[in-house]
Parts: C-alpha cells; sequence; structure tokens
C-alpha cells in the first residue's frame, strides 16, 4: 500500500513520515506540499493520501477539486484547524486528525485506511438508479448513462437521448459509479467513456469531448491526465 504525505510543514511530513516506516504495509511513495501534489499523485498514484487543509497556493480541498475524487483511493486530512471537518467528510475523506495528534489516533486512522483498501476489491458499484418521474418511477440502467451533468442539488443523468432528474450531489454518485468506466471531465460533469467518440484539443490544455450521440462536453485542463488514464486502458 503507497502512501502520500502532502503538507507544507517539513516537520509535520517527518512526524507522519516517522509513524509510517514502522508499518510492514506501507510504502511511502512521496512527500511534498500541495503545489506539487497533483504532479506527484498523477506520477506515484498512492493508495492512502495523508493531506493538510490550509496551505499556501494549493490547499487540500483544491487539489481535490483538481484531480477529482477518487484519484485517490482513501484521504485521511491531517489540519490544525477543527472548523473543517464537516467539509472533510463531504469530500469523503476518510478520517479527519487534529494536530497535535498521538501516536495511537494515528494508527487508528492508518489501520482504517488498511482495512478499506484490502476490502475495496469486493466493493459494488451501482447497477440503476430509480427516478420519480410524477407518481412513478423509471429505472435507469447505468450502462445507459451517456453523461452526468450537474443540476445544484440535482443531478442530470442523459441517457439514449432521454434526461432524467436525480436528487444527489455529483460527490456521492461519482462514488457509486465504476471508476472503470465513468470518468469526473469537469467539476459540472462525469462522462461514460464508452460514449467517447472524437477528442478535439482547444486553448490551454483544455478539449472538448464529442459524444456518440453527437453531445459535446468539456474535460477541463485540470482533469485531462487522469482522464487520458483512465480512456488508455
Amino acid at each position: 500500500m503507497k502512501a502520500l504525505i502532502v503538507d507544507d510543514e517539513p516537520l509535520a511530513r517527518h512526524s507522519i513520515r516517522l509513524l509510517l516506516e514502522r508499518d510492514g504495509e506501507v510504502e511511502i511513495a512521496g512527500e511534498c506540499s500541495g503545489a506539487d501534489a497533483a504532479a506527484l499523485i498523477a506520477r506515484t498514484r498512492p493508495d492512502i493520501l495523508f493531506l493538510d487543509i490550509q496551505m499556501p497556493e494549493v490547499g487540500g480541498f483544491e487539489l481535490l477539486e483538481e484531480i477529482g475524487l477518487g484519484a485517490v483511493p482513501v484521504v485521511i486530512f491531517v489540519t490544525a484547524y477543527d472548523h473543517y471537518a464537516i467539509q472533510a467528510f463531504d469530500a469523503h475523506g476518510l478520517d479527519y486528525l487534529l494536530k497535535p495528534f498521538d501516536d495511537d489516533r494515528f494508527l487508528h486512522a492508518l489501520e482504517r485506511a488498511k482495512t478499506q483498501l484490502r476490502t475495496r476489491g469486493s466493493a459494488t458499484f451501482a447497477q440503476r438508479f430509480l427516478v420519480r418521474v410524477r407518481d412513478r418511477f423509471v429505472v435507469v440502467n447505468t450502462s445507459e448513462i451517456d453523461w452526468i451533468e450537474a443540476a445544484d442539488y440535482y443531478v442530470t443523468l442523459h441517457a439514449g437521448g432521454k434526461s432524467h432528474l436525480l436528487r444527489e450531489t455529483m460527490a456521492a454518485i461519482e462514488t457509486r459509479l465504476d471508476p472503470a468506466h465513468f470518468v469526473r471531465v469537469h467539476r459540472s460533469a462525469i462522462v461514460n467513456i464508452d460514449r467517447v467518440r472524437e477528442i478535439h484539443p482547444m486553448f490551454r490544455g483544455d478539449c472538448t469531448l464529442v459524444l456518440a450521440d453527437g453531445t459535446q462536453v468539456k474535460l477541463s485542463r485540470a482533469r485531462r491526465e487522469e482522464f487520458e488514464r483512465i480512456f488508455s486502458r
């Protein structure tokens, strides 16, 4: 299991490194500050990310927005501030370590991370969604979805030329989709990669994806590397 430490304080990174080195199951993939983290994550593809929140240039939540939820299987937030807890769990953080923490508290969080990774292979993803349409429910099979669009506190499932409004956030629905087939290409869009037919480069590293039905969806520069990695499998 590979772990990456992202913190702008060298002493904090050193403390976490010392604790991780005690565990024979964990390999330390590297350490850096927030500004260098996206590139290092793409290069090392860690299983566990120990992530500070308040960092100069690129903070923890900004980093997750840039790389996309799901880029790292397990995220453990490590911070000196207690008022980010709700936001951290909204970002699907597994644990929230408040500095200064003792060894037992850290090892408990690490054990939770290892347990989640061990059971990850048995995880199941949604095969269908039930969408309420007036006085009835419509079944939308996941395999039929072309792309998903954010709509405030709802998402719109675009499937076979039809649109279905579902009361769910983008962050929540992303965790229910198989990442081998669905990828977040923009903060407001998830696409079924099996529907992508053309990729048109644009200015500043952005792209336009053309789906099988002709729909055009923006692929942001920040998410391009992750998209290309999954698409090329």
